[in-house]
């Protein structure tokens, strides 16, 4: 009966991953069209088209969108929003998740490699190389200059996939001081159940069902200054942090478990 599941779900991934590919080659001459029109109004129309992308990748692979708004989402202001990066998934949830606002992704330059998707990628994303100190400057220079222009900025403080099983990987401090110097408010998102649906350890493990996006308080950022870094990072990590063990969210169960003991 294992193996019967094991092949039903590489079957229903490879149904999703056709879904995907056939819809990026759909939109992708209109990708093309728009890259001429700039940065800012040729980006603007092409997250919409992301956002297309995803309504209809979910919608045919059967997994449900909930939102759960603990604090409401001011879709006028501007924000610096941090997510808890668990899966694959991650960019369609985003693409779910902010709907009414213009932002940027800051991603993996590696991702821009990918034939076809990484032209897209490119496009949309505000590229960083981790391991290259001056690239990485230029990526937070870039960042600031779409906040300048009115945008928000998505990053994920914890920059890879968090495999620790705890509720989230330490934060480097990118989003942070980006935050103070910009003097953007934080907004915090979590993706209760993207590792459910498509977790880290295989691409071949897409499951439909729920998928819970938690909208969490802001945390204003006026007045501080750079020398408050680690008390602002320390202050959403732990806000993130309760959030994710009340809610019990799965990668962190035995964790939970423990504690309760």
């Amino acid at each position: 009966m294992q193996y019967l599941l094991r092949f039903i779900q590489v079957i229903y991934t490879l149904y999703g991953f056709a879904i995907f590919t056939a819809f990026l080659l759909l939109i992708f001459p209109l990708v093309i069209a728009a890259s001429f029109f700039g940065k800012i109004r040729g980006g603007n129309f092409i997250y919409k088209l992301c956002q297309a992308w995803a309504d209809v990748f979910l919608f045919m692979t059967g997994i449900r969108t909930h939102y759960i708004y603990e604090r409401p989402l001011h879709h006028q202001k501007q924000y610096v929003f941090v997510f808890n990066h668990i899966a694959y998934l991650d960019i369609p949830f985003l693409m779910k998740a902010i709907r009414k606002q213009h932002f940027r992704v800051l991603g993996k330059a590696e991702m821009a490699k990918i034939p076809i998707f990484g032209f897209l990628y490119r496009c949309t994303v505000v590229l960083v190389d981790r391991n290259n100190a001056s690239k990485r400057a230029k990526s937070v220079m870039q960042l600031k200059s779409v906040i300048k222009k009115g945008i928000s900025i998505v990053i994920s403080p914890e920059g890879t996939f968090n495999m620790t099983h705890k509720p989230l990987k330490e934060f480097y401090d990118g989003a942070f001081k980006i935050a103070i110097e910009t003097q953007t408010p934080i907004k915090p998102i979590l993706f209760l159940d993207a590792y459910d649906r498509n977790n880290y350890n295989s691409l071949f493990s897409l499951t439909p069902g729920k998928s819970r996006i938690v909208y969490l308080e802001e945390v204003p950022v006026e007045g501080l200054t750079i020398k408050d870094v680690k008390e602002l990072k320390e202050k959403v990590y732990t806000i993130m942090e309760e959030r994710l063990v009340a809610y019990r969210a799965s990668w962190i169960k035995q964790a939970i478990n423990t504690k309760d003991a």
